[in-house]
């Protein structure tokens, strides 16, 4: 197949091309629940589903960017039977991740405004790459008492005292698994050509995550490119399957000036 490339098809023909263990990772997110205005496509989950877990590697990872509409005031659900069908058809559900919306779209309704959407993180197996994202600790350099138990003596009538040892806090965590991104803050030559963009920072961040440079990105409904981009600028090779050829035009126009500039990707942290 050829690579960095977008496949004008749906991703089950893309798939098929595909031999098994072929994809390292893949970051995609679906038109669900009528949502989305998608020029009247809809997908056949439990198809791509199954295909997902043959092209993907041993140690491989599927991120799953999906949400729920509210439907004659309920939730749909669908976010939880589909990632109840990746496991069912053999995926771990390594990570049940959050995207939350810095600046969500405000409604009138009885309910607290819906400010997220899940990122579901599908493993093939142990993953074979984690890439840890780091953040600033809040009180860093801080000196902080901790009180250890500690046990002397044997066997049951060991005795038990409390010590308290000195520690400082570090200057960065590990982020926690609940990540936030604005929305509708692209370039402004990159606004406004789908009907839902998600944030540059998301798929670079699980691009980053949960692959190696050089390693092979695939998304199964590319829309605007964003996993295209983000794969390319940290040296990573994609594919993309997009089935609206207005969107595949759209999101070749957009990342074209990225694919001429080559890629800028040195580290993570501070880019």
């Amino acid at each position: 197949m050829e690579l960095n490339k977008i496949y004008n098809e749906n991703c089950l023909d893309t798939m098929a091309r595909m031999p098994d263990g072929f994809v390292d990772l893949v970051v995609t997110s679906p038109p669900y629940d009528g949502l989305r205005d998608y020029k009247g496509y809809s997908f056949d989950f439990e198809a791509i589903a199954k295909e997902l877990f043959r092209v993907i590697k041993i140690g491989g990872i599927v991120v799953w960017v999906v949400g729920d509409a509210t439907i004659d005031g309920s939730e749909t659900g669908t976010s939880f039977r589909q990632a109840l069908g990746f496991m069912g058809i053999g995926f771990k559900l390594h990570d049940t991740m959050i995207y939350r919306k810095k600046n969500p779209m405000v409604q009138t309704h009885n309910r607290y405004e819906q400010c997220f959407e899940y990122m579901f993180v599908f493993s093939k197996g142990k993953p074979k790459t984690f890439n840890p994202i780091f953040e600033k600790t809040l009180y860093a350099g801080a000196v902080k008492n901790r009180g250890l138990e500690v046990k002397s003596g044997l066997g049951e009538n060991g005795v038990s005292r409390l010590r308290n040892e000195k520690t400082t806090v570090k200057d960065e965590k590990m982020r926690a698994n609940i990540f936030e991104y604005s929305v509708g803050v692209e370039p402004e030559h990159e606004t406004g050509i789908h009907p839902a963009i998600f944030p540059s920072a998301l798929a670079k961040e699980m691009i980053y995550s949960w692959s190696s440079e050089g390693d092979l990105v695939y998304d199964t409904f590319m829309g605007s490119g964003t996993t295209a981009k983000m794969a390319h600028l940290q040296n990573r090779r994609w594919i993309g399957s997009e089935i609206s050829a207005e969107y595949v035009a759209l999101a070749e126009k957009r990342i074209e000036p990225y694919l001429l500039q080559g890629s800028l990707f040195t580290s993570y942290n501070g880019v």
